[in-house]
């Protein structure tokens, strides 16, 4: 009586050239890791600048260098999903199961929530940024907006400036791309939801 195989199927070497390709992402989620540490070095950078400056700085002043640092954890988690949801999902396994630290969202990952997740979190980066915009507008001290033919001379001499180096398009702009990524992300989760939908209903009809 013959013994049913088991284990892994055997593939064709080209089958196994194709599959084993994935591996080539590995130098690519390195190289995240690493820049993972430059922000871990920027966050003490601009922390020490707090501290060290926190006396003669504003309550405004300080208001942009807590949102940037804040600014800096959120990219730092979004890289995190990219490393580990992306290696889970699209290299290898990292039987993380059992594990006392193995993230939430990482138990049920596969490409269509990784898609969500990153679009949130960008929408949390793009807020954060049109946050520190709309402060940095209201510390102007009055001055107006520069149009753009005095832009360059108004970077050039910011102590002397009589105007912002902000302009109403640039806020508009930004306020602008901010709501396009979350109309995005919103057709993305319903996207997903339709096709959850209709993968749901055919397993319903084949089991009836």
């Amino acid at each position: 009586m013959t013994q049913p195989t088991t284990g892994a199927p055997r593939l064709s070497p080209l089958s196994t050239l194709i599959f084993a390709s994935r591996w080539l992402q590995l130098p690519l989620y390195l190289g995240l890791i690493l820049a993972q540490g430059v922000y871990v070095f920027l966050f003490g950078k601009e922390l020490w600048h707090l501290i060290h400056e926190a006396v003669g700085l504003g309550e405004q002043q300080i208001m942009l260098i807590v949102l940037g640092l804040i600014d800096v954890v959120m990219i730092s988690n979004l890289l995190v999903m990219v490393i580990v949801g992306g290696y889970e999902t699209f290299v290898s396994r990292l039987r993380l199961e059992g594990h006392p630290d193995q993230p939430e969202w990482l138990s049920h990952v596969n490409a269509s929530v990784l898609k969500v997740k990153l679009a949130m979190a960008i929408i949390g980066i793009s807020s954060i940024h049109l946050l520190k915009t709309f402060i940095a507008a209201g510390t102007l001290n009055g001055l107006p907006f520069c149009p753009p033919e005095l832009l360059a001379s108004a970077a050039a001499n910011i102590g002397a400036t009589r105007c912002s180096t902000l302009t109403t398009d640039g806020v508009l702009w930004q306020t602008i791309i901010h709501c396009v990524f979350i109309l995005s992300a919103i057709g993305i989760a319903w996207t997903d939801k339709l096709m959850a939908n209709v993968s749901a209903k055919r397993e319903h009809e084949a089991h009836h």
